[in-house]
């Protein structure tokens, strides 16, 4: 089913595809940030329900524990948003937290485990 598609051209939600695990015949996860007016999002988000696609909203947030993160910056290679970035002066890690879409793409890319949900 084209999901998005349908999102767009019968609700009018912009829908940006985040994170997708998705195979023909199997169940799949699709991370997306969903644009437009608050009530045509809420009647989108009812059809997806209506359709048999369990929707969670993101009530998470990204951590980062300081005392174990060595700022080697390979996790601002993989965030979306530039949420996560280096300064250039420091080279220490930041993190705009307003920024952050809670993609998670850049949990796996750490090698020391520092970042992590919470829930």
């Amino acid at each position: 089913m084209p999901v998005t598609y349908r999102l767009a051209k019968d609700f009018n939600v912009a829908a940006n595809i985040i994170r997708a695990q998705v195979a023909p015949d199997r169940i799949g996860k699709l991370v997306l940030e969903l644009l437009g007016d608050i009530d045509e999002i809420d009647a989108a988000i009812e059809w997806m329900r209506s359709q048999n696609i369990t929707v969670s909203l993101a009530n998470s947030e990204i951590t980062i524990d300081r005392d174990v993160c060595v700022d080697c910056g390979l996790c601002t290679g993989v965030c979306p948003t530039q949420a996560l970035t280096l300064d250039s002066k420091t080279w220490q890690l930041n993190f705009s937290r307003s920024r952050c879409i809670v993609c998670e793409q850049c949990i796996p890319s750490c090698p020391v485990q520092a970042i992590s949900t919470n829930l």
